[in-house]
């Protein structure tokens, strides 16, 4: 099928200062559907050459106008104050969410051509009409999503799962014994709670946008890094905390954060409050506090580079495997398929998806 994908970010590393953490995996879901026979035009703005200067065009394709399609693919976009939502040409204006609703408009609406909303962000709201249009279907990156929604998570690459090396990984130096990479974005309250805490005791790196940090003196904040320094980051380090908003840890939804960390051979210290911690990460990396995750550290640190320590980091890339490319990729196939077919697009009540 002839795939209609709008995103707003990158597919290439991008630029530092922007806030797309679907650079992680976005080329590879896209790579994933091209390998399946699917043709993709990209339908927004082509940052990684007007902001990059990164021409992909030899690969990929974009289209500034209203092409034919046979299915709307849009990675959701919604209203942000002060900057998609001010008139077009307003200094700091970005133009997605006009271009999003021009799209919906003419394809989902008027055309009624099949439309897939991935709401990796949880922002569509539960009313949105969009949930009930037979021609639609609403995935979320959450293993309890919605009603009516289907999981769709951030994908890993099989290769990079079948090709990590656990003992390999083990075997890095990493002389920084705690590290986080992510924006502050409704994380105040776990970070204080453990990451913060555990910093009190451990060298360590934040790296990301953090405009309040006066509750924090004594942590170590560097500001953004760009995209391909954060595998170098974490594979320095020994350590990271999952840390997540409120609506992405009701929800199941687990940030690209974890597995660019175990890939790295960096372990996932994670807070046991977590509704789903068990589903991401060995019960062994479960801490209920921050002086817990402190001492954590300490015995990681004890282990560093033997047999053990490797084992962790295999129990680790094990617990990937939910995020697959190749389970992505059946997911899209299967709800294109109900949708072609008539059938609703909510998961059946036996699958994994919807369970």
């Amino acid at each position: 099928m002839r795939l209609g994908y709008s995103f707003w970010g990158f597919l290439g590393p991008g630029i530092t200062d922007t806030p797309d953490g679907g650079r992680s995996h976005r080329r590879t879901l896209i790579d994933g559907l091209t390998a399946a026979g699917h043709d993709i035009v990209f339908l927004q703005e082509d940052r990684d050459l007007t902001e990059a200067g990164h021409d992909l065009r030899d690969r990929y394709s974009w289209e500034a106008g209203l092409p034919g399609i046979d299915v709307l693919f849009l990675e959701w976009r919604w209203p942000v104050p002060g900057r998609s939502t001010t008139p077009c040409g307003t200094p700091g204006h970005t133009c997605d969410l006009h271009r999003q609703n021009e799209l919906v408009a003419r394809y989902t609406v008027g055309q009624q051509v099949r439309t897939i909303v991935w709401d990796k962000d949880l922002q569509l709201p539960v009313s949105s009409p969009l949930r009930s249009l037979p021609n639609v279907a609403v995935c979320e990156a959450a293993l309890a999503p919605n009603p009516g929604a289907v999981s769709l998570l951030f994908p890993v690459a099989d290769d990079d799962l079948d090709q990590a090396d656990p003992a390999a990984l083990a075997a890095m130096p990493r002389p920084l014994p705690l590290v986080y990479i992510g924006n502050q974005y409704d994380r105040d309250e776990a970070f204080g709670a453990f990451f913060a805490q555990a910093a009190v005791r451990h060298g360590h790196r934040v790296a990301g946008k953090w405009n309040r940090t006066a509750d924090w003196p004594h942590v170590n904040f560097t500001g953004r890094c760009a995209f391909p320094e954060v595998r170098d980051l974490y594979e320095s380090a020994l350590t990271t905390v999952l840390l997540l908003p409120d609506r992405y840890a009701r929800a199941g939804q687990m940030t690209q954060r974890l597995f660019e960390a175990v890939l790295a051979g960096c372990l996932p210290l994670t807070p046991a409050t977590l509704p789903f911690a068990s589903a991401f990460t060995p019960p062994v990396l479960h801490d209920s506090t921050g002086a817990e995750m402190a001492d954590r550290i300490v015995g990681l640190q004890g282990i560093a580079g033997t047999p053990r320590h490797a084992g962790l980091i295999a129990d680790c890339l094990g617990m990937l495997g939910i995020f697959r490319l190749s389970r992505q990729v059946t997911t899209v196939n299967r709800i294109l398929r109900r949708l072609t077919d008539g059938f609703s697009a909510c998961p059946d009540p036996g699958s994994p998806a919807a369970r």
